[in-house]
């Protein structure tokens, strides 16, 4: 299908996938089925033997375009253990039953937080962020300096108690200390001092994208991280991070439930949050793709959950007619730059697809491409190899 997209208008997220919350809508007219998760439902070959058994008979996976201009709550995903108890508790926040492990990469510069730090640098944020250090409390400060030269056992409950402790603040205390930190780097960044050792600049950012909010000191406990084009982070259940800034694809098990913390107006779950989450510090958070064997044009992302895979298919301007291949799974591919013409054995007739065009290609069915201008072609697609 081909949305209308009008070039002037900001666009927050396209979903590509069946999840009941934004099920994609069929625009081929001969198709009696309206939606996407209709037809899947009526064609259960068309998953693959294995996905339709494993996933009974549903789509398994969610394909989205995010575009971040404002920063996205930080946030984590439940497990399936803990989806499944908190759609039983709050089926209101918590719309589904399944767990939400997600990939995101990058197609512009991306910017985002995603786990824990390194405790030494936690460390060096609360001597160099007294504001930091004041919400987080002496005692957890103590506990987590010297959890750095201990196990990491000792270290994953320092790092909770402290997390916990900033995340539990009052309001009022939370905005006062905000207060203080914005003024003293808007002082010292207008005295021409580079405040870039506590990403002074970006906390401006965020204070003013979500005055007085908690999520504003999370840049002190978790990695921040740039992602360049084609690059990609995996968040696994428990992880937390957040969305910062630029554009990427995204693919996640086909599930909305999101607890989250801070950065947002939507309802927050703090106990939950800080109970759930995985305390373990990391540095190295890029989820590298491996190339293919087989097609020189293909780089595939294959995360360890069985929910979904990403491919990138780059074809150079040069060539003519490229080939995907057919996979064992349904599948949804998405035109980012260039332009083509596919077709394949099952479709009536050839269809024309550019940049946000939306193909959804059944088990075990190829198509082939005919490139229409002589520019390269980049293109993503999910899918769900057992």
């Amino acid at each position: 299908p081909q949305a209308q997209i009008s070039e002037e208008k900001p666009y927050a997220e396209l979903w590509m996938g069946s999840h009941p919350r934004g099920d994609a809508k069929i625009l081929d007219n001969r198709i009696s089925q309206k939606t996407l998760g209709q037809w899947i439902s009526e064609n259960q070959d068309c998953l693959g033997s294995k996905v339709k058994e494993t996933f009974n008979g549903k789509l398994p996976f969610l394909f989205k375009v995010l575009s971040v201009e404002t920063a996205l709550s930080i946030q984590a995903h439940p497990n399936k253990e803990l989806a499944e108890k908190l759609h039983l508790q709050a089926p209101q926040h918590y719309p589904d039953a399944n767990h939400k492990p997600e990939m995101a990469i990058a197609l512009t510069s991306f910017q985002g937080l995603c786990g824990f730090r390194p405790i030494e640098e936690i460390v060096t944020f609360l001597t160099k962020v007294p504001e930091f250090q004041f919400l987080i409390g002496d005692n957890a400060a103590a506990q987590l300096k010297q959890s750095s030269n201990s196990d990491s056992q000792s270290a994953s409950s320092a790092l909770q108690s402290c997390f916990s402790h900033l995340m539990k603040s009052e309001k009022k205390v939370v905005a006062e200390q905000l207060n203080l930190l914005v003024k003293r780097i808007s002082q010292q960044v207008a005295a021409g001092n580079n405040m870039e050792d506590i990403y002074g600049e970006l906390l401006l950012q965020l204070h003013q994208q979500y005055p007085g909010d908690i999520g504003c000191f999370a840049i002190y406990f978790l990695n921040l991280l740039t992602l360049k084009p084609g690059e990609a982070m995996f968040l696994e259940a428990n992880v937390p991070h957040a969305y910062l800034k630029g554009d990427c694809v995204e693919c996640m098990a086909c599930s909305d439930n999101t607890v989250r913390a801070g950065l947002t107006p939507k309802f927050i779950d703090v106990p939950t949050l800080c109970e759930m989450l995985s305390y373990i510090p990391s540095k190295d958070r890029l989820f590298l793709p491996t190339r293919s064997q087989e097609d020189p044009y293909l780089s595939i992302y294959d995360p360890p959950v069985p929910d979904f895979t990403v491919m990138k298919i780059e074809v150079p301007g040069s060539v003519t007619e490229y080939k995907v291949l057919a996979v064992d799974s349904a599948s949804i591919l998405l035109v980012v730059q260039g332009r083509v013409t596919a077709s394949s054995p099952t479709a009536q007739t050839p269809i024309p697809l550019q940049r946000g065009g939306v193909l959804f290609i059944g088990a075990n069915e190829s198509v082939s491409l005919k490139l229409t201008v002589p520019d390269d072609l980049l293109m993503f697609r999910a899918c769900c190899l057992l």
